[in-house]
């Protein structure tokens, strides 16, 4: 069966900043492009402007709500959007929407594929079967090799339904080449960067298991007193713990070479501005998308030895792993990185740029999840 004439229906929560985000918006971009009709239902966000760019159609819905009967509404009101739109696959991108999105793909015989973009915390009586609802898809797409043995260990999912497709980055804007000197110029002086002095670069919002903590502890312990630290991220309502920051950079001495600057909307200019980028998680990144993004721009990378990181960093040849929460370890490696000279730098750039190029672009990703619609589709209903 051809698939040109389909319509896919992706089903998240909102559309403001994140990955999942913007990875919904490029396969939606990437849809109509195939041929495809793309109709995203979410409760809104910044991104509804690109979305609309790409051609996609959109539909508001409560989808980020997790009151049980709001959900159950949902489900109605995406069973009505598929009937209305002749959606012959249903996307689930988050837990709660996908609950949602399951029923109604079931009500109206459509397939049902879902993204596992996460570990998903257990904490709770009756989490797991919460979270079980990602892993329930036709096929399930994970977005790392890292949490397809996670859910198949967690949920016992049949191999056979899972795909293993890594997210990806845009390599024309991520891009060494085509950032500007105004376009650093006006960053580093946002940022109040003194001249010459080392920047050390930490991009994600501010929540505690990003580990900005394990840097300003890494950052007191370098040899060299002029490195500068950037956390480059909203912190999203937590302003206890943007405090928290502060007072510990304090307490060590380092609250003068530590910038807290928010979300940054120029990340390419940011990471040209970076002598080293670190990714210090300290739980597992499902992807780490940050690490990829840093590589595409030829910058060193230092990250945290687990999940997606530890896939996408091949030791010495396009980044450096360190154990996590050891900001003794996390020195040591900054101290080598900064000492670099000009020519091993940009063979490492050039090594892990080639790596981006070969195996996390967006286009990659997208293909690979058009696939997986055109295998659904040929296959009968089970």
């Amino acid at each position: 069966m051809s698939a040109e004439a389909h319509t896919i229906l992706q089903v998240l929560p909102a559309l403001d900043t994140g990955g999942v985000e913007r990875g919904t918006v490029e396969v939606a971009a990437a849809q109509v492009a195939a041929g495809l009709r793309a109709v995203v239902a979410s409760a809104g966000g910044r991104l509804l402007p690109e979305l609309s760019r790409t051609g996609a159609s959109h539909v508001t819905l409560p989808l980020a709500s997790k009151d049980p009967l709001v959900m159950w509404r949902n489900a109605a009101r995406l069973a009505a959007v598929a009937r209305a739109e002749g959606v012959a696959i249903v996307h689930a991108r988050s837990r709660a929407p996908a609950w949602s999105a399951r029923f109604a793909a079931r009500r109206t015989g459509a397939r049902f594929v879902t993204t596992y973009h996460g570990t998903y915390t257990e904490g709770f009586p009756f989490k797991r079967a919460y979270n079980a609802v990602m892993a329930s898809g036709e096929r399930v797409i994970a977005i790392s090799r890292f949490i397809a043995d996670h859910l198949i260990a967690r949920h016992g999912t049949d191999p056979a339904r899972v795909r293993v497709i890594p997210r990806g980055v845009d390599p024309v804007r991520f891009d060494p080449g085509c950032v500007g000197g105004d376009r650093m110029r006006r960053l580093a002086e946002a940022w109040r960067l003194p001249d010459g002095a080392p920047v050390i670069l930490l991009p994600g919002r501010l929540t505690r298991w990003k580990g900005q903590a394990v840097l300003i502890e890494a950052l007191a312990r370098l040899g060299r007193a002029d490195a500068v630290a950037v956390f480059a991220g909203d912190a999203q309502g937590r302003e206890g713990y943007r405090e928290e920051l502060l007072a510990l950079a304090r307490a060590r001495g380092v609250a003068a070479r530590l910038r807290l600057p928010g979300e940054v909307a120029d990340m390419p200019a940011a990471f040209m501005l970076a002598d080293a980028v670190v990714s210090a998680s300290t739980a597992p990144e499902a992807f780490g998308r940050v690490v990829v993004e840093a590589q595409a721009m030829g910058r060193p990378v230092v990250a945290t030895a687990h999940g997606g990181a530890a896939e996408t960093v091949e030791e010495g040849a396009t980044g450096w792993l360190v154990p996590p929460r050891d900001p003794a370890a996390l020195a040591a490696r900054l101290e080598a990185v900064l000492t670099l000279d000009a020519a091993a730098r940009l063979a490492l750039g050039d090594r892990a740029r080639a790596a981006v190029l070969a195996r996390y672009t967006t286009e990659r990703m997208c293909r690979a999840t058009i696939a997986v619609y055109r295998e659904l589709l040929e296959e009968p209903p089970a």
